[in-house]
């Protein structure tokens, strides 16, 4: 646990880059004292609203939260969301100079309706539809003049466009010539552009779902997994060890929610029990994992101690309400109470 704390404390000299699809979650908060008479659904009783960066920019929120330099690369829409988003960013201090404002594109929303502790409705304004070429161009560009400054790239896919076969090649190709970690918050559709990248994040859902997809798209049949449901530990290794191969990845990490971690690396696998207490919403849990998993690899964590650490900071955030960040004192604490139980 002390080798833990002394790569935390490291975080401030980290530098960071984060590539992928920016969110604005926006929030209702209400209560609700009656149904409405025009249909069977409660009526919220609106009190406050209040706004918090999401997807690839809560990765980013992390990063910054927990003293690290961090930038972010990706796109928003011409609209008045955009203006929201970029002051939310301005206000964590986050650079912003790797977003572009593309014609035809929602600035990706997510509205959440809280009625006292509850989440009542999601509303979301998104467009999911692939980037033009010179779109993607121009987010390679970015990327490949500023790499230099970081010792790690995040993808974090959320499936609204940025991470797409044609920029996700360029950078993984681009980060391992300049001899840089890549982790990734995939998208289970999309784990075959994940090849040779250091690390991906995925949930146990997520997981099952890319092996049924891996299956159906290997037409050579060299992917081999014989279940499509990964509930024993026994189906979850064989899986994770496949998954490994195939991908020709350096480590594969999937959350188990109450359950912890798997961490399986070429020549072990090792469970990690959950340090969360007490769970109240796992909103943004998987941005917090890939923020901190990354973080402490460039701060010289080995794989296993850096799944430690974003473990301790996965069990943080999901005891807080909405899309929610973890500081480096929390995280400090979280370990020492570890430590001295």
């Amino acid at each position: 646990m002390r080798d833990l704390q002394k790569i935390v404390n490291r975080f401030p000299r980290a530098r960071i880059l984060v590539l992928g699809d920016l969110i604005l979650d926006e929030y209702i908060w209400g209560d609700v004292q009656r149904i409405s008479p025009e249909a069977p659904v409660p009526v919220v009783w609106a009190k406050r609203h209040s706004y918090a960066l999401g997807g690839a920019a809560n990765v980013a929120n992390n990063i910054k939260c927990l003293g690290a330099y961090v930038n972010v690369c990706g796109v928003v829409g011409k609209d008045k969301n955009k203006d929201f988003l970029l002051l939310e960013l301005r206000r964590q201090g986050i650079p912003r100079e790797g977003i572009l404002s593309v014609n035809r594109r929602h600035t990706t929303v997510k509205t959440r309706i809280i009625a006292g502790h509850q989440q009542v409705t999601r509303l979301d304004w998104e467009h999911t539809g692939p980037l033009s070429q010179g779109t993607n161009a121009r987010l390679y560009e970015f990327v490949k003049k500023n790499i230099n400054k970081f010792q790690a790239v995040i993808i974090e896919d959320y499936g609204k466009g940025v991470i797409n076969p044609w920029l996700t090649k360029m950078v993984i190709d681009l980060a391992k010539q300049k001899n840089r970690i890549v982790t990734v918050d995939p998208k289970q559709e999309h784990f075959p552009y994940y090849a040779g990248t250091t690390c991906i994040t995925p949930n146990r859902k997520e997981a099952e779902s890319a092996v049924r997809n891996l299956k159906i798209q290997d037409t050579t049949n060299t992917f081999r997994v014989n279940t499509d449901r990964l509930i024993t530990d026994r189906d979850l290794k064989r899986a994770g060890k496949e998954l490994l191969r195939y991908l020709k990845l350096d480590s594969l990490l999937i959350t188990l929610g109450e359950e912890g971690m798997y961490l399986f690396e070429r020549r072990q696998i090792t469970h990690i029990p959950t340090q969360a207490q007490e769970v109240f919403d796992v909103s943004g849990a998987g941005d917090t994992v890939v923020a901190n998993f990354a973080l402490s690899l460039a701060c010289g964590a080995s794989k296993l101690e850096a799944a430690r650490i974003a473990n301790f900071a996965a069990g943080i955030v999901v005891s807080k309400i909405g899309t929610a960040t973890v500081s480096r004192k929390e995280l400090l604490e979280k370990i020492s109470k570890f430590k001295q139980a």
